[in-house]
């Protein structure tokens, strides 16, 4: 069986058994922050497990598309030197949520993997938990044919838990035993025994003593790997071997020239299948390549794989040529890559790119390092200097250990994994996100069945009950049984207002959501609130702070719009802020938006503002809202009950997204717009920063009073320009509106004027350097050594001393110069050599230099430490 027809018939057994399918969640988490990545089918069920969400089924089936690089689950280093590890894989899953338990899911597991996929009983093994007799008693009456091969194991094994605490239950596991010529144990190393599946009985819940006490309705959770099936399935030495992956691994083969082996020399071609898939999938899904968080692990993976590439000869840009077979062969079931195929590749393309140039510059120090070792007299490379390598320019560590095995050195792992566990402790430390929680624990709301918690799309004040109060130092956090607080979400900001009663009022600055619910967050202005407050209470949210985040958000789906017209269908939105004074915008892009096209999405929708549409807004089921053709934007939980809107009106309608935000009725309020700042923010994404009401008037008038000042400008004689008018001038031009900038007589007017000011600059730097040439021919060497081919100056004023080392090297074309400053301790060295260049600031690092730089190294050192330096060179040469 394929691997497509593998998860087609998975969720279709499940559906015939009342099983609800679910689609897959991305990759990366949208409503769970302490995940770095989803890695678990069972993550988008979390909250029904814990209790904090109810869904309108009970059991589910899904395919999740998961990753496991950073973290807890970290299967990196292993990938490619084993026959099973994955950075990305899917693991497919059926679940219960209070419905069936032991029993059932043991028999569906063992129908569809004997019965409908036809496995072997006689290949097969189950374990279970040391103390699970019912689990073993089930397995036998069950699968009789198992015999004997239904064994315990300690909690290690086949005990799965949440966390330190909260559900938690013995889990049971089904091996496949691909036979003796293969070696391995079972629950052990090696690839004899392969664990296909495994299925958790949740059943405890685990409290900080660590007692365990029996759930209400105990509930399961399964996760059987589609690549080890598939290994299974078509009898292959690997997962790599399946038809999930023989098409990547012919394209590497065919782009490096080297064939693909399923042993050890193919290590690099499986290293770089697997990562492409990590990185499209994860791109799909709204990742980003950055230096912090999620984007510095799939840096990570990139650069590990293009690393492979040069190990197999390519030296140019390769993965992104990976994508095309990939979706060849996933696209069908999972069409988010075959949509942003050309955004995906892009980003790796560029990100490729610059690893590159960072690879060559990391190669200069491993050099450095290199010699430093060399020089010593020892055989091994410290760990701080591998996990430089590793952490700062990208170097596996497999890598670092082969470039110095070929140098007949060995790496100090002890010293890097000493800094690895430094690093992963900051990392931890950083990812950990603060969510926002409420004094007694779990949070029992009291409303209604039926009452709508959130009603501010139609009402800005209404009159309700408090359900929870918690009071820390100066703040307050409410919990209200009705509320037309907006609470942060899909990019807008949460409502601020005041919740007043006759005993007390309290400001409220900020609204967030967690768990479902929201969290009111502010200071008490008048009077006192006790801990329990049964009164009514009125909560009103600030109206003008409402209608100018409306504004803003509506803004933003026109502008969404607009970019997909000007620029592509491939623009996708990445990320945005609705705030009351602004609004961004992030969105999947390869290149720097031109001043013409910047300027054709702010008309798009300006010309849509003034066309006055009517905005709605219309409850939908999920399926039926994607076939209408609404567009889901980043960040946003979606259930099966939608919210789409709509600008314009059939058959004219401009855009349709879904979103849970607040809009206004027609376009017409937003009033102004206008786009401040396009910029990049990581490999093929870009922002865009805009305003529309008053505060883009506001805006627009600052820039006509800058144009007004430049005019000034414009009437000056450029020969009687100081600098500070240059200056100026440039400062007012850079910060000038580039659409008001663009009337052609005003910008010809600049650009003239521009242009007289350059001249006149040229003028005055030529004059300066003469001058400073005629200064620099009275200076005399502070030392002239290595018979005149080192030449030390030093000056006492505070010219740049890289152009000081220009004009002693023109003078002293020979020689490599020095220049230092004893006035602030600035120096630069230049020389035709650049080795002997590198020496000399060698020796100046003993003296405190800081600084770097080719061909002409320039830095600091403190100014006191000259003199001593100069010393130390003339002893140095009269000693050689």
């Amino acid at each position: 069986m394929k691997s497509n027809d593998i998860r087609s018939s998975f969720l279709e057994f499940f559906a015939e058994r009342g099983h609800k399918v679910v689609s897959s969640s991305p990759l990366i988490p949208q409503d769970d922050p302490t995940l770095l990545f989803t890695n678990a089918g069972m993550n988008q069920f979390k909250n029904v497990f814990l209790g904090l969400e109810k869904r309108d089924y009970k059991k589910a089936a899904s395919s999740q598309k998961c990753l496991r690089a950073g973290g807890k689950h970290n299967d990196l280093e292993n990938v490619g030197f084993t026959a099973r590890h994955h950075t990305f894989f899917e693991m497919l899953g059926n679940f219960s949520f209070g419905d069936y338990f032991k029993a059932e899911a043991i028999d569906f597991a063992w129908e569809w993997v004997t019965k409908t996929l036809g496995l072997d009983p006689k290949h097969l093994y189950a374990t279970v938990f040391r103390e699970d007799d019912d689990a073993e008693r089930l397995w036998r009456k069950i699968a009789p044919q198992l015999g004997d091969r239904v064994l315990r194991f300690d909690e290690h094994d086949n005990f799965w838990s949440m966390g330190e605490s909260g559900p938690c239950g013995p889990c049971s596991e089904i091996h496949y035993d691909r036979g003796p010529q293969y070696p391995g144990e079972l629950n052990g190393d090696g690839d004899r025994f392969m664990e296909i599946w495994n299925l958790v009985f949740m059943q405890y819940n685990r409290d900080e003593s660590k007692t365990l006490t029996p759930l209400p309705k105990p509930s399961v959770d399964t996760g059987a790997g589609l690549e080890r099936f598939c290994m299974v399935l078509q009898n292959a030495e690997s997962n790599y071997d399946t038809d999930l992956f023989m098409a990547l691994l012919d394209k590497v083969a065919k782009l490096s020239g080297m064939e693909y082996f399923d042993d050890s020399r193919g290590i690099s071609h499986r290293v770089i299948s697997d990562h492409a898939r990590a990185l499209a999938f994860a791109i799909a899904d709204g990742g980003i390549i950055s230096n912090e968080g999620r984007g510095y692990v799939l840096r990570r993976i990139l650069r590990r794989a293009a690393r492979h590439g040069r190990l197999l000869g390519m030296h140019e840009p390769f993965l992104h040529k990976i994508v095309e077979p990939l979706v060849q062969v996933m696209g069908g079931h999972y069409q988010e890559i075959s949509a942003k195929r050309s955004h995906i590749e892009l980003v790796v393309k560029s990100e490729e790119e610059q690893f590159g140039r960072t690879l060559d510059t990391g190669l200069e120090i491993f050099e450095d390092i290199i010699k430093k070792v060399e020089s010593s007299g020892a055989k091994l490379i410290p760990g701080s200097e591998v996990f430089r390598l590793y952490d700062t320019y990208g170097f596996p560590v497999d890598l670092t250990e082969v470039m110095a095995k070929e140098r007949g050195l060995h790496l100090d792992m002890v010293g890097f994994e000493e800094e690895l566990k430094k690093q992963r402790e900051r990392s931890r430390k950083e990812s950990m996100f603060s969510g926002t929680s409420m004094v007694g624990g779990p949070i029992e709301v009291k409303r209604p069945s039926g009452m709508e918690r959130f009603v501010g799309y139609d009402k800005n004040s209404i009159v309700t009950n408090i359900e929870n109060i918690q009071v820390l130092a100066d703040d307050i956090k409410l919990i209200l049984q009705q509320t037309p607080f907006y609470a942060e979400s899909g990019g807008q900001v949460g409502d601020t207002g005041k919740i007043f009663s006759d005993q007390f009022t309290i400001e409220i600055n900020d609204t967030k959501k967690f768990n479902d619910e929201h969290i009111h967050i502010g200071r008490v202005l008048k009077g006192e609130i006790p801990e329990r407050y049964s009164g009514r209470i009125t909560a009103a949210i600030n109206e003008n702070n409402r209608a100018d985040i409306k504004r803003n958000h509506t803004a933003t789906h026109l502008l969404h719009k607009a970019l997909r017209i000007v620029l592509g269908e491939h623009v996708h939105q990445a990320g945005s802020l609705v705030a009351p004074d602004r609004l961004r915008f992030d969105f999947t892009h390869f290149r720097a938006m031109a001043p013409e096209e910047i300027d054709k999405v702010e008309q798009i929708a300006i010309d849509k503002i003034r066309e006055d549409l009517p905005v709605r807004w219309e409850n939908k089921r999920l399926e039926e809202a994607r076939k209408m053709g609404a567009m889901a934007l980043f960040g946003e939980k979606y259930g099966e009950i939608v919210r789409v809107v709509t600008t314009g009106e059939p058959p004219n309608i401009f855009s349709m997204e879904l979103c849970g935000g607040t809009h206004v009725d027609h376009t017409a309020e937003i009033g102004n717009f206008v786009i401040t700042q396009e910029t990049a923010i990581a490999a093929g994404m870009r922002r865009i920063e805009a305003l529309t009401g008053s505060g883009a008037g506001q805006f627009l008038d600052e820039q006509y009073k800058i144009v007004a000042q430049i005019r000034e400008y414009l009437k000056k004689d450029v020969d009687r320009l100081a600098e500070d008018d240059i200056s100026k001038f440039r400062t007012l031009a850079g910060n000038a509106h580039r659409r008001v900038l663009q009337r052609e007589h005003l910008t010809k007017q600049i650009d003239d004027y521009q242009a007289g000011i350059e001249r006149e600059l040229k003028r005055m730097q030529k004059d300066s350097r003469g001058k400073l040439a005629e200064k620099a021919g009275q200076i005399e060497p502070a030392a002239n050594l290595d018979g005149g081919k080192l030449k030390l100056f030093r000056f006492d004023d505070t010219h740049d001393a890289k152009l000081y080392a220009d004009i002693f090297s023109a003078m002293n074309p020979e020689a490599a110069v020095v220049a230092l400053s004893g006035s602030n301790g600035q120096f630069a060295i230049k020389s035709q050599d650049y080795e002997y260049s590198k020496r000399i600031f060698d020796d100046m690092k003993e003296f405190g230099a800081r600084g770097g730089g080719k061909p002409t190294i320039s830095g600091s050192m403190p100014k006191d430490k000259i003199t001593s330096f100069i010393e130390k060179v003339r002893e140095k040469f009269n000693n050689v």
